[in-house]
């Protein structure tokens, strides 16, 4: 008997793993690819930029020397910087609000509502390349539809990508194309408040436009705050589009930070410096998001806290 119970006993230790590490092994994938493509990378890059690191050569350890030049030497580094900023100022609030606006829009039960969420969200999922190449058609001072349609009403449209006071605002125009995903992560939280809101709302004689601003916002704010840190996150990666139609011109008035990293690493070969530059970019988001979130408390409403100090009133 004993060693029937010791067999048993084994048997149900052997089974208790298997059943803990099944789950394991189902995303071991993910944890690979994340300590490979992920956290590898990312360490890796730390490292590296600690040395004079050249794609061919001899590296050198040169300690913070990377970060003492870029913050003290390089005026590319705050050019870029600016740009980045002056198109995050445009691009992240923009983005958030027409995408609140268009969703808003196709909240409403119409005929054909879904046709048109299909629609709007398409240009998101367009590659970079394809995108570029329309724009760049749409902004042609020569031949582009955009000048065209100006012409029509006696207006003499502006050379978009040739001329520094207008390029930026171009890329501004071109990175709002894609707001689809805004749009469609802003309509699933639309569509998950409550319509008895909105009905007493009704009864007690409330206007649209306050309904918007007493009811869908702040229930709408914690996707809100979710858009406005990958907003920021987008702004300061933003290099596609601006390397493709503009290339950093005219005058370096679209030299974005990303594309400064991009030149530092594959241009001049400066692998150390260019990750010195993405490790600047991380910490800078970084503080933008944790100074974003810090303010969250004062206009992020999520209902689960508000019930349970309701509760706690009570």
């Amino acid at each position: 008997m004993d060693i029937m119970s010791g067999v048993q006993d084994r048997q149900y230790q052997r089974q208790k793993f298997v059943e803990k590490l099944t789950p394991y092994l189902f995303i071991s994938p993910w944890i690979l690819g994340f300590f490979f493509f992920t956290l590898g990378p990312l360490v890796f890059s730390f490292v590296m930029s600690f040395y004079d690191w050249p794609v061919v050569g001899e590296r050198e350890f040169i300690g913070t020397q990377n970060y003492e030049v870029m913050l003290t030497q390089d005026p590319l580094f705050w050019d870029s910087l600016w740009v980045t900023i002056k198109f995050g100022l445009f691009f992240v609030p923009f983005n958030i609000i027409l995408g609140l606006l268009l969703a808003v829009l196709l909240n409403q039960r119409v005929i054909g509502s879904g046709i048109f969420r299909t629609i709007f969200y398409l240009p998101s999922v367009i590659s970079g390349v394809a995108l570029v190449t329309i724009w760049a058609w749409i902004y042609s001072h020569e031949y582009g539809i955009l000048n065209f349609l100006l012409g029509l009403a006696g207006i003499d449209g502006p050379n978009w990508l040739g001329d520094p006071n207008w390029a930026l605002l171009a890329i501004v125009i071109a990175s709002l194309w894609g707001l689809g995903g805004t749009m469609l992560i802003l309509l699933t939280g639309l569509q998950s408040i409550p319509k008895e809101l909105y009905e007493a709302a009704k009864m007690s004689g409330v206007p649209a436009w306050a309904r918007l601003i007493f009811i869908t916002i702040p229930m709408l704010s914690p996707m809100i705050l979710f858009t406005f840190i990958t907003s920021i996150i987008a702004a300061f990666q933003q290099l596609t589009i601006a390397l493709l139609l503009t290339g950093g011109g005219p005058l370096e008035s679209t030299y974005f930070f990303a594309m400064y990293i991009y030149d530092n690493a594959f241009k001049h070969f400066e692998m150390g410096y260019a990750a010195a530059n993405s490790w600047v970019m991380f910490l800078i988001i970084l503080a933008l998001s944790m100074m974003v979130m810090k303010s969250s408390s004062a206009w992020v409403y999520y209902e689960g806290e508000m019930k349970k100090g309701g509760n706690k009133d009570a």
